[in-house]
């Protein structure tokens, strides 16, 4: 017998499939992505024929976290819990969602699933779980009145998480994303969820899961090349690098940047590895992770972003210096949006990388 509690809606949203369009690979056999790490499961779904969904992130036995936000347009909770001066360290679950600031609602689901799994924060009798969340605007490709990742999308994500290999491209989080926004959405192309990890010699394993959905265009940093982002007005790419640097951008704003709605984009993600760090540590490798967004999106960080980056220890691996962690959790960021563009597949009017010419 099986030992979910589901509410009648979440069973529902169990039975779906993947949205039309949807990505849904695996990484290669070699790279299971974050799920590499131990201690950290994921659970995705997309809601019934709509470009949206949620992404959870369990640690069932808790995992020291922080979180940076360096993005100009976050959608967050519980972000201020993950200071190193507060009282709570660590937490058992992290959300990402589309839906925008509704799509918050999607961690009372998980936060409803883990208290019925016994696991949260004790406090007296009770136990709370600890259940940050960023969200991604996604809204423009799901359509006005489409529904939003909700309460009951993030207990089925809960409930589906486990150590399986994870599906990337347009699920959970990223079923929605798109990329290249800087000439507006008719130009843009289709963007998602990617992840990857790095498994030391000995034993240490850093690893990231990354729903990409940025105003910028994505550049793979090993060529210099465009992989996806602003579509020309004849075809191909525009280059966002170009477009910024004309001092005569064209009437649509794309050069100037004018072209995207603020707030309507952000890219969210969680690195994670197997290391006992402090909240201070993690901090610092929260931060570090931004390295990769900056070395794939261009630009980043922008007032009409929210990239928001979690960063989760779950202890029992060996020492390493947190210079060194850092620095390995900017790699997989960056192996990990371009995973995310790269396992895409195009939505109506809106291509994906696979769609282009090889170079």
């Amino acid at each position: 017998m099986s030992r979910f509690r589901f509410p009648p809606a979440a069973l529902a949203l169990l039975a779906l499939h993947p949205v039309a369009g949807s990505g849904g690979q695996a990484p290669d056999a070699a790279d299971p992505g974050l799920v590499a790490v131990p201690g950290i499961e994921v659970g995705q779904i997309e809601l019934d024929g709509v470009p949206t969904g949620c992404t959870v992130v369990l640690a069932r036995g808790g995992a020291v976290a922080a979180a940076e936000v360096l993005g100009g347009a976050p959608g967050t909770r519980e972000t201020d819990l993950l200071r190193p001066e507060n009282t709570v360290q660590a937490v058992h679950a992290v959300v990402l969602s589309g839906g925008s600031a509704f799509g918050l609602a999607t961690a009372d689901g998980v936060m409803r699933y883990l208290e019925s799994e016994g696991i949260g924060y004790r406090v007296g009798p009770f136990r709370v779980p600890i259940v940050p969340a960023a969200i991604l605007f996604d809204l423009g490709v799901a359509g006005v009145g489409a529904p939003r990742p909700g309460p009951d999308c993030g207990y089925a994500a809960a409930a589906r998480a486990g150590r399986h290999p994870v599906r990337r491209g347009n699920v959970g989080a990223g079923a929605g994303a798109t990329v290249g926004k800087l000439g507006g959405a008719a130009r843009a192309m289709k963007g998602g969820i990617g992840t990857a990890s790095i498994r030391r010699r000995d034993g240490l394993v850093v690893g990231a899961l990354i729903a990409v959905n940025a105003v910028g265009d994505i550049v793979d940093p090993g060529t210099g090349r465009v992989v996806a982002g602003v579509r020309a007005l004849g075809g191909g790419l525009a280059d966002a690098r170009r477009l910024l640097l004309d001092e005569d951008p064209p009437e649509d704003g794309a050069g100037a940047g004018t072209g995207p709605l603020p707030g309507a984009n952000t890219t969210i993600g969680v690195v994670a590895v197997n290391a006992d760090l402090s909240q201070a540590e993690a901090a610092r490798v929260a931060r570090m992770a931004h390295d990769g967004l900056a070395r794939t999106i261009y630009p980043v960080h922008t007032p009409s972003d929210g990239d928001t980056l979690f960063a989760l220890a779950t202890g029992g691996g060996p020492e390493a210096p947190v210079g060194r962690i850092g620095a390995l959790a900017a790699e997989v960021v960056a192996r990990a949006v371009l995973d995310a563009v790269r396992s895409a597949a195009s939505l109506p009017g809106i291509p994906a990388a696979r769609d282009l010419p090889r170079p």
